[in-house]
């Protein structure tokens, strides 16, 4: 749809076309949307193992011995070439001698029970205003049915266009559909195990021949669904002309397209992490990041959106971001997670409503099972509850902008967000109960109001400083919390 003040992308080379996506503004329909659903659905999806960390476990920070993001189901593959691993123990225990490969008969068999249609209405419910399908995770294996043929593995795609069903389904529901593919890891190409993210890095596949395969099947995506999101990760086997070309010619197929940030070029450093030096060098960075409790990729020359995992950031940001992270501790369907280690419903609306009130976007990850291709009840309650939510006043969040200030504490002891939609002011209050609310941060003009769910009117008087005292007691049960209110004609107030 609407940009605001885009720029025209041209063809010309090198630096001058860097410059000319550098200036690209992100197109207006993705700052509105706020909530997205990523789709993580491999053939690590049938056993559906994971370590299940207890504590905060960074997903990249080296553990001796064993794999790297042993958290992530999705990385079953890598965890199965550490022999005292978690997954191979299991792997042992259930599967035998059975290659993993070999997923590839259930996965295809629970496509039989798969409706796309019934997926799609689920996440509109929600209030998602878009979707991101994995189409080829790190094992290299491709969800729909590619014409590049892998040089390595032949036939290692599905033959149905789960790619193509989806598309259609999502659309439908009114939603925008976006991809992800794997540029940085294909274990196709190169199944070194990973322990540490200097194997990560090391693990980036320096063979031309895996450049040449990755642009093709990215170039086949674009060309036959059009994607709204262009979802890469970890890095991308070549870098300078060629990549800002491959962005070039996205954004003329797709002019309200969007790129994340996970477009690494290959450089210099992807050597580097072959010596001694370099790879304590890489690692000692790693662990500085995680020990920070935020997990951000490294900026890379062009991107539209930061994309920080399973973190957030506590200010507005001068760019465009969302955070992406699953209901429990993996991208993919986990097992092995109980109840205790999925996000509390306060958790959940929470942090949304903290990430939209810093300019953020949130991609909740669904992780459907492999085989019966459905999503777990833990997962369906937690779209339920953003689906509740939004009907209950949640789904003025959409198409708001941070304002003058992002959070705030009432005398009674409410934290408050903010988010502003021109002159009016949406308060969020994160904790109940309700009762009279002193707001000391945000006033209305003369002809103002306060308005709460389905535009009632709500009572408003003031202190003997002038503040604002909003009576919410009389306002809905428990799914309207976080509670939200509208205030038409506002301005701030000097803190």
């Amino acid at each position: 749809m609407s940009t605001t003040g885009r720029a025209r992308v041209g063809v010309r080379g090198g630096r001058s076309l860097l410059g000319q996506l550098r200036r690209r503004p992100v197109p207006t329909w993705w700052q509105d949307a706020k909530l997205g659903v990523f789709i993580h659905w491999t053939l690590a999806s049938v056993p559906g193992f994971a370590t299940v960390p207890r504590g905060d476990h960074p997903p990249l920070v080296h553990t001796p011995g064993q794999p790297l993001a042993a958290q992530y189901t999705e990385w079953y593959a890598n965890a199965l070439r550490f022999p005292a691993s978690d997954a191979t123990r299991f792997h042992r225990e259930h599967f035998a001698d059975r290659t993993y490969e070999s997923f590839v008969d259930e996965f295809n068999a629970g496509l039989e029970h798969w409706d796309p249609q019934r997926w799609a209405a689920q996440f509109a419910r929600a209030g998602a205003r878009y979707v991101v399908l994995v189409t080829k995770h790190h094992d290299g294996y491709c969800l729909w049915p590619t014409s590049v043929p892998n040089p390595r593995r032949a036939g290692w795609h599905s033959d149905r266009d789960i790619v193509g069903e989806l598309a259609e389904a999502v659309r439908d529901a009114g939603m925008r559909f976006g991809l992800y593919y794997s540029g940085g890891l294909d274990w196709t190409f190169d199944d070194r195990p990973i322990g540490t993210f200097a194997d990560l890095v090391a693990a980036v596949p320096s063979d031309p021949a895996y450049g040449d395969y990755a642009e093709a099947q990215v170039r086949e995506l674009i060309e036959r669904y059009r994607p709204a999101v262009l979802w890469n990760d970890i890095a991308w086997p070549f870098g300078g002309e060629r990549l800002w070309r491959l962005f070039a010619d996205y954004y003329a197929a797709v002019p309200d397209g969007v790129i994340n940030d996970r477009w690494m070029p290959r450089s210099a450093v992807f050597d580097l992490v072959r010596t001694r030096a370099g790879r304590s060098l890489v690692d000692r960075f790693v662990v500085r990041s995680a020990n920070s409790g935020r997990t951000v990729p490294p900026t890379p020359p062009h991107f539209d959106v930061r994309t920080p995992e399973y973190s957030s950031f506590d200010t507005v940001q001068r760019y465009q971001w969302e955070t992406c992270r699953g209901m429990d501790r993996s991208f993919g369907f986990n097992r092995m997670s109980g109840p205790e280690d999925f996000m509390s419903r306060d958790d959940l609306l929470g942090s949304f409503v903290d990430i939209v009130a810093k300019g953020g976007n949130l991609l909740l990850n669904v992780g459907p099972r492999g085989e019966d291709a459905a999503i777990p009840d833990e997962q369906t309650e937690r779209l339920d509850w953003l689906a509740a939510w939004s009907a209950a006043g949640g789904a003025v969040l959409a198409g708001t902008r941070p304002w003058v200030f992002q959070e705030g504490l009432t005398p009674e002891g409410h934290r408050l967000r903010y988010a502003a939609r021109g002159a009016a002011v949406h308060v969020l209050v994160l904790d109940g109960p309700g009762g009279v609310l002193t707001l000391n941060d945000v006033d209305i003009e003369p002809h103002g109001e306060v308005v709460g769910p389905a535009g009632r009117a709500l009572e408003v008087q003031r202190d003997l400083a002038g503040a604002l005292r909003v009576d919410v007691g009389a306002l809905p049960g428990d799914d309207a919390w976080p509670l939200v209110f509208t205030l038409t004609a506002a301005f701030a107030r000097s803190r």
